[in-house]
């Protein structure tokens, strides 16, 4: 191109649909025109899923997808993971850094050509056949998409695409986020809206993906960006003059268009400030979005683990921070995600076992303390967040069964090395250490979720948060929850209180020994009803509950044949 000032510039086109990088030559992505022959295009074989009545999530990267120190492909992740996913219980997944970004530890987050699927994972073909296999595993298939910023690469981004700052961008300091050192579109640009709606359905159509994760999205709702500000919860931070009515209309504009066209859609939204309606239809004077993320659930373990000893846990704290949500707003609550896996924070097991994950895992050692609390707390954590927390669930991989590791990306900072860029997942292989245990644990969670479904159904009643028995009972989806995070005390015959009338047996036992557990109370265990108020139930019952563990039981009915 040939700018008003005389200058002749080369770009990469902003609508590329595959870009390729040679490191050995030159950091820049080169232009590659994609259009294989029909032998050797990939042709779609499977419709897409219905969409869940309950959304259980498994946030994958397709690179890290491996044991091996390199980056793992679509076909590994296909061939390796999908199984993996299918076998664990998930029904969603969500697949990170897939828009082509040219720093690999960006994490994908530093975008630089929106319309082409990352080459270092392999062809556009072979992602294509990652999501149609997926399809037929009844697996739904979201993109994490980052239409918040992009990379601000000129050479081959869209940063100063026509000489200008302000093609895409906002001009001057408007158009730049202190904090991603990125560029920050112009939504009020009616070729901006073309050119980011164009590529939601691009990814929807070329890939048949199943829906996204917005990223970013606070950072697109107020014009301060969420930098510097804390949310109280006042209408004023929501409805005054810091909402970038630029960036709402968008995301309205976005969730309407994909819902309209594609109604099994699913749309989530990462917002850490709580806006109000976020989640309702634009109908009902919302902004689109069928699901947010509880971002406030991983930051409260982290303090507890961080700050707190397991006498100081405030049961109330847990279980409202669990509760507070948005009624008629669906929640996708989580315990931690790739957030608290990177290098610079440290994953739930790593803060609650540390060292001894490299010492004390096999069966073979000493059962000691640290790893007996951290795979308690672990499962127990898990069992919570899933049961209390929200309408779906999130699991970044690897953490399902306490991966001893951190996620840091090759850079200069360690010498380009792919040690930390990788996820272990052989470690559930083995059935000498205890890792596999919390794998089916995890498991058997997600199983008993899609049996009695109580991610669909109405939120939990919470009929006790007692503080010193660190004792947390709720009811949801007909069954009753009973956590004792006392870290020294078992209480026999402990009352708790419940609605509906009967005997109950358990269907999920942290304490199992399949889970590494002690089996303190057996499988043919059966709880019996008395027909006395407690706790505002019109009945209760008495239970074991064993130090760090949970129980979830069911009413048990009977037919003709005895009990079922």
């Amino acid at each position: 191109m040939t700018t008003p000032e005389g200058e002749q510039i080369d770009r990469i086109p902003a609508w590329i649909k595959r870009v390729t990088q040679d490191l050995k030559v030159s950091p820049v992505y080169d232009a590659v025109f994609w259009n294989p022959p029909k032998n050797e295009q990939y042709h779609f074989k499977h419709s897409r899923p219905i969409k869940p009545e309950s959304l259980r999530i498994y946030e994958a990267h397709v690179g890290i997808s491996s044991p091996e120190t390199t980056v793992a492909s679509y076909k590994n992740f296909t061939e390796k993971m999908l199984p993996r996913i299918k076998y664990l219980g998930y029904n969603a997944i969500q697949l990170m850094a897939i828009m082509e970004h040219a720093y690999y530890a960006s994490f994908g987050y530093q975008v630089n050509n929106f319309f082409a699927a990352s080459s270092r994972y392999g062809s556009p073909e072979d992602l294509k056949e990652l999501i149609d296999t997926a399809h037929s595993l009844g697996l739904v298939v979201l993109l994490d998409v980052v239409h918040s910023h992009a990379s601000k690469n000129v050479l081959d981004g869209l940063n100063m695409f026509d000489g200008s700052d302000h093609l895409y961008f906002h001009s001057g300091p408007k158009g730049n986020h202190e904090l991603w050192d990125s560029r920050l579109f112009n939504y009020g640009n009616h070729e901006v809206l073309r050119f980011l709606l164009s590529n939601l359905r691009f990814w929807m159509e070329e890939y048949q993906f199943d829906g996204f994760r917005f990223d970013g999205v606070t950072s697109m709702l107020y014009t301060h960006h969420g930098i510097g500000t804390g949310f109280s919860g006042g209408y004023h931070e929501y409805f005054g003059p810091f909402v970038d009515d630029g960036g709402l209309t968008y995301l309205m504009l976005a969730n309407e268009m994909l819902h309209q066209l594609y109604p099994n859609c699913i749309t989530v939204a990462e917002d850490v400030s709580g806006m109000p309606a976020l989640c309702l239809p634009l109908a009902l004077g919302g902004v689109g979005f069928d699901y947010r993320l509880a971002m406030a659930v991983p930051d409260m373990y982290i303090k507890l683990l961080k700050e707190r000893s397991d006498e100081e846990w405030n049961m109330g704290h847990l279980a409202f921070t669990l509760t507070n949500r948005r009624h008629g707003e669906k929640t996708i609550a989580y315990a931690e995600s790739h957030d608290q896996a990177l290098v610079g924070d440290k994953s739930l097991m790593m803060w609650l076992c540390d060292k001894e994950m490299y010492t004390n895992m096999s069966i073979l050692s000493e059962f000691t303390p640290i790893i007996e609390r951290g795979m308690s707390l672990h499962k127990m954590i898990r069992l919570i967040t899933h049961g209390l927390g929200g309408e779906g669930y999130l699991n970044f991989e690897g953490n399902e069964f306490g991966h001893p590791e951190w996620l840091d990306f090759p850079r200069a900072g360690n010498q380009n090395s792919f040690w930390y860029a990788r996820r272990q997942l052989n470690l559930t292989e083995d059935g000498l250490l205890r890792y596999k245990f919390l794998n089916e644990f995890d498991r058997k969670m997600q199983l008993t979720e899609e049996k009695y479904g109580w991610l669909h159904s109405p939120q939990a009643y919470v009929s006790l948060k007692h503080e010193e028995d660190k004792v947390i009972v709720f009811e949801r989806a007909g069954l009753l929850w009973v956590f004792n995070f006392n870290p020294t005390k078992s209480f026999a015959d402990y009352r708790v209180g419940i609605d509906k009338p009967g005997t109950y047996r358990i269907v999920l036992d942290t304490d199992d020994s399949e889970f590494g557990g002690f089996n303190r109370n057996a499988k043919e265990t059966r709880f019996f009803t008395a027909g006395e108020e407690w706790n505002g139930r019109s009945n209760y019952i008495q239970v074991y509950i064993p130090s760090r563990t949970a129980l979830v039981s069911l009413p048990v009915t009977y037919s003709f044949l005895g009990l079922i």
